[in-house]
């Protein structure tokens, strides 16, 4: 039996409007080398100058994970030559990291809470990007100098599900903060894994072997599950000296393989040293109180939700795992839903149907005022469940959201006025004297039977909970 120790590396590109040590913007997609100027094409003479926007959100970051953050923190050179890095270093910080000994929470595999250690999390300037067409390769400086936050945990992971459940944690509270889109196809969200294994029991780590820059969830499971299952059967034939060796490897989400990429270079390699061109950061008291500035995270919002509106810990932690999911359950609440309706109408009905279609709740056609009004309709007895599903579908559908047009087009009104519903209750127990006689000696289950043949001669529209009580009045 071996046991797995997973240690991740987050990248998260900060989103300030400038880059780390320049003025040049940082936005997405633009004309190659458009956004650039001579400090991030690093010529000669150009000067670095700390962003104290990247600061910031950086401090924010440790403040929302419980971390120590430094008062005092130095840049430093990380000395390497890449095409993509013009000034053949990378500014980062090594010797004194922005921020220390956080932590955050996340569920191990039995369900229970256990907490992730982030060792440390560093500022530092992101490279260029290498483009290869046929035999020409080119370089795009734009990205080159864009902050990043490197955020990395101690190896407290025990298996891919928890490691893609720390992402997820790590990935939720970056946007509730506001300090990254954290795009994972756009890569301002990429995750370096750091895999081992040992023998159940063993103290000492076994070979570490890093997989660099994972950018999907599932992907990282995947790069994790292939990682480990190589390792053990290396060890299982007795050639784990020999084939597992400290080393980066690449993740090949077609063959679900990873392959050999380079030695791992240890920090000798990199020769760092503290950046002469830049002063140590010391944070202002200014500094300090901006970056306090946090929102409600989602273990907070989980409690409360718990605490104060009595929703299952399993519904409140599907609808804060994502900002936009719980900033439109906040809005149902505010227009006056019903809580409980709230939740279920959300998470399964509304939620349900936008993944078959491929949406997130961020471009949902169905905004949260016409979810409440739906909702509303439900609750004061105008239409029943299985009606404000079909007024949901066809709303989808026709893209078509007047509630109020469309219960009326389908006919989906509710009856609940008490004569209408007696008066087929009547012409039902009339029709079925034989089984009234044999509910009355005590066949209690025929109850159901009454009901669904008033549902039925009224074509569902009277209202069940009306249908209940009147029928129990004329039953007895």
């Amino acid at each position: 039996m071996f046991e797995v120790v997973i240690g991740l590396e987050v990248h998260v590109q900060l989103n300030t409007k400038t880059k780390l040590f320049c003025s040049c913007p940082t936005s997405f997609a633009e004309h190659q080398n458009s956004n650039t100027c001579p400090t991030c094409l690093a010529l000669p003479g150009a000067l670095p100058v700390a962003n104290k926007e990247a600061i910031i959100k950086a401090m924010r970051f440790g403040y929302a994970i419980d971390a120590n953050v430094n008062e005092t923190s130095i840049f430093d050179r990380k000395s390497y030559f890449y095409p993509d890095s013009p000034s053949a270093y990378q500014i980062t910080q090594f010797y004194k990291p922005i921020l220390t000994d956080g932590k955050i929470l996340i569920k191990d595999k039995d369900g229970n809470d256990k907490f992730v250690t982030i060792r440390e999390a560093h500022l530092e300037a992101d490279a260029g990007k290498s483009m290869h067409e046929g035999n020409i390769s080119k370089v795009d400086l734009n990205r080159a100098g864009t902050p990043l936050l490197e955020i990395v945990s101690n190896p407290d992971m025990r298996s891919s599900d928890e490691a893609v459940d720390y992402l997820k944690k790590l990935h939720s509270i970056v946007r509730y903060i506001d300090i990254s889109d954290a795009n994972m196809q756009e890569g301002s969200f990429r995750c370096d894994v750091n895999v081992s294994i040992r023998p159940k029991g063993q103290k000492e780590f076994g070979t570490r072997v890093e997989i660099k820059n994972i950018n999907s969830f599932r992907f990282v499971k995947q790069a994790i599950e292939y990682e480990v299952n190589r390792q053990i059967e290396a060890y299982e034939d007795g050639v784990y000296e020999k084939e597992i060796w400290q080393e980066t490897r690449l993740f090949d989400s077609n063959s679900g393989k990873t392959r050999s990429m380079r030695g791992k270079e240890e920090a000798a390699d990199y020769r760092y040293f503290p950046d002469p061109d830049l002063r140590p950061v010391i944070v202002t008291q200014e500094m300090i109180d901006e970056a306090k500035k946090i929102p409600e995270l989602p273990d907070e919002k989980v409690e409360r939700y718990v605490n104060e509106l009595k929703i299952k810990k399993y519904d409140a932690e599907v609808i804060t795992a994502q900002k936009e999911l719980a900033n439109y359950f906040e809005e149902l609440l505010n227009s006056g839903a019903n809580v409980k309706l709230a939740v279920t109408w959300l998470t399964q009905e509304l939620l349900g149907r936008l993944n078959k279609l491929g949406l997130s709740i961020e471009n949902s056609p169905i905004s949260s005022k016409v979810l409440s009004n739906l909702i509303a309709k439900i609750d004061d007895g105008t239409i029943s469940g299985k009606g404000a599903k079909d007024v949901l579908d066809f709303m989808l559908e026709n893209e078509d959201y007047d509630v109020d047009a469309i219960i009326d087009k389908l006919g989906l009104k509710q009856v609940s006025d008490d004569g209408a519903i007696l008066a087929i209750i009547d012409e039902v127990l009339a029709n079925n004297e034989d089984k009234v006689a044999e509910f009355k000696a005590g066949k209690e289950k025929l109850f159901g039977f009454f009901v669904g043949q008033v549902m039925k001669a009224s074509k569902g529209s009277a209202n069940p909970q009306k249908v209940n009580e009147l029928l129990k009045q004329r039953l007895s």
